[in-house]
């Protein structure tokens, strides 16, 4: 495992870190048993920030890391998220009022006095541009509820409106081989600010794990089967908005370009680690299985030149003319 400092906290953060929504709902069924289990295993892979959200199973996945914690004596890190709670998700709800009750919330759940660091969780554009909620932030970092914050966004220009704020310390954004946009121009401007990158959705939902096929069934609890369209969230968090068959298609074609001895997964994480902004990739996992997969792919060698050109002529020609723009 490599490491690297997270922004301007100072912290020596993985560069694969463990993405907690899959142990919390929304991605088929899972057995705490066996998340505790993917947890313990990320530790020993030597990861060391874990990603999560209060509404990952309605707080479930917090508190599998808040158990977490007692039972292990390494030192990590837990970020969370907030915001998703409130019905419906709108600007208005992102005051004082309801932020330090999510934070609150998330306190209890996590069992600690201070949370490391918490993302407010793909707002409506429209919070970005309303100064006084990240006052509200700054306050609850001085009144010692939280130590940093960051956001999560579904849009680059979410993400560059937000590092316009001085405190903001992490952006979380949606970056992989289908999803190349923030690349362009958002990463450059976060490394002069010293602003940590996040990349999450990293396997594109498990599709560029070259594991899918037209064959492939979802449980009904999967947004990979009820969020196709957006139906429930932004269609981006969904195979990152490509839709099924091309995404097939276009991993068919990847595969090709696999170097000997790695799996598709490992690919997929070595290519986005090719970009020196990002600090640290947050892969899912539900079994040790995967886990260990992921976190191999940190010490994987450079993908060769052309290879990443081939990559990148396979994104423009396949996949950036229905994503790219939108997001």
């Amino acid at each position: 495992m490599k490491y690297g400092v997270f922004g301007k906290t100072g912290w020596n953060v993985s560069s694969i870190g463990f993405g907690a929504w899959a142990i919390g709902g929304s991605w088929g069924k899972v057995q705490d048993k066996d998340s505790i289990k993917t947890l313990y295993t990320a530790l020993d892979q030597g990861i060391n920030l874990f990603d999560t959200a209060d509404v990952y199973g309605d707080g479930r996945s917090e508190r599998l890391l808040a158990k977490l914690k007692k039972e292990r004596k390494e030192d990590f890190y837990i970020i969370t998220k907030v915001g998703r709670r409130l019905a419906p998700h709108t600007t208005g709800g992102y005051n004082g009022q309801n932020l330090t009750a999510f934070i609150e919330r998330s306190l209890k759940n996590l069992e600690t006095e201070t949370l490391d660091l918490v993302q407010l969780h793909c707002p409506p554009s429209e919070v970005y541009y309303i100064p006084e909620v990240f006052g509200v932030m700054d306050d609850l970092v001085t009144q010692g509820k939280i130590r940093y914050y960051g956001v999560s966004v579904e849009k680059v220009e979410e993400a560059l409106k937000a590092i316009e704020y001085p405190n903001v310390q992490s952006v979380q954004i949606v970056f992989n081989i289908f999803r190349q946009r923030p690349s362009d121009f958002f990463f450059q401007l976060a490394q002069e600010r010293k602003v940590a990158i996040l990349a999450r959705v990293p396997l594109s939902s498990g599709m560029l794990t070259g594991k899918m096929n037209l064959e492939t069934q979802f449980e009904t609890d999967d947004h990979r089967k009820f969020n196709r369209q957006g139906e429930a969230f932004d269609r981006g968090e969904t195979f990152s908005g490509v839709d099924y068959q091309t995404g097939l298609e276009a991993v068919d074609d990847l595969k090709q370009l696999l170097p000997d001895g790695w799996t598709m997964a490992q690919f997929a994480l070595r290519w986005i680690l090719m970009h020196e902004a990002v600090n640290c990739v947050i892969p899912g996992a539900k079994h040790t299985g995967q886990v260990i997969d992921n976190a191999t792919a940190a010490d994987l060698p450079e993908i060769p030149p052309d290879t990443l050109k081939a990559i990148d002529d396979l994104y423009n020609k396949k996949i950036k003319p229905l994503v790219h723009h939108y997001w």
